[in-house]
């Protein structure tokens, strides 16, 4: 648990200032909501996966790199917060093609920690949305993140339906 405790507080310094696309939530609400999803609805989850759910953006959003991590948490932790990390020298639309064209070939702890992002982010739009999305954006978002998510099918039977659920409820309130 040493290691989870460390994680928690390298995110935390990591996202430290940064909030959610509502520009009210502190980011770091996010990994933690992830992580939340991982120790609720998997029986006895792996430290490791806990930690990358708790890193999984920080590559990505800040100014950490692979090496760090790798150093701090270990090569499996580097390489589940790698394949969670998209591109950013390249266009938003490019990074959502590739995520939904590349989803399956994640690890399955991988497509684990993608079905619980995708949960959390979906929740945000629906609940706390960016204030610059319209509803057709928001649509747009929710629609993208069950195509995601249709293509690691079979990864959490559980949260899958809890993803569905949401999906479902955002379509009634949005649509």
């Amino acid at each position: 648990m040493r290691k989870f405790s460390q994680a928690l507080v390298f995110a935390s310094r990591a996202h430290a200032g940064q909030h959610r696309k509502d520009g009210r939530t502190p980011y770091i609400n996010h990994p933690i909501e992830v992580m939340n999803l991982v120790t609720e609805y998997c029986s006895d989850p792996d430290e490791e996966v806990l930690i990358a759910a708790l890193l999984h953006d920080v590559v990505e959003d800040t100014m950490i790199t692979d090496a760090e991590i790798r150093a701090a948490f270990g090569a499996r932790v580097a390489r589940l917060v790698a394949e969670l990390t998209d591109d950013k020298t390249l266009s938003k639309e490019e990074r959502k093609r590739l995520q939904l064209s590349e989803v399956h070939l994640l690890s399955n702890d991988g497509k684990l920690l993608r079905l619980c992002d995708k949960i959390c982010n979906v929740y945000d739009i629906i609940y706390a949305p960016p204030g610059d999305w319209d509803t057709p954006r928001r649509l747009d978002y929710l629609q993208w993140a069950k195509a995601v998510v249709d293509k690691i099918r079979g990864t959490h039977e559980e949260l899958e339906r809890k993803f569905d659920d949401l999906y479902t409820t955002g379509i009634k309130i949005l649509g």
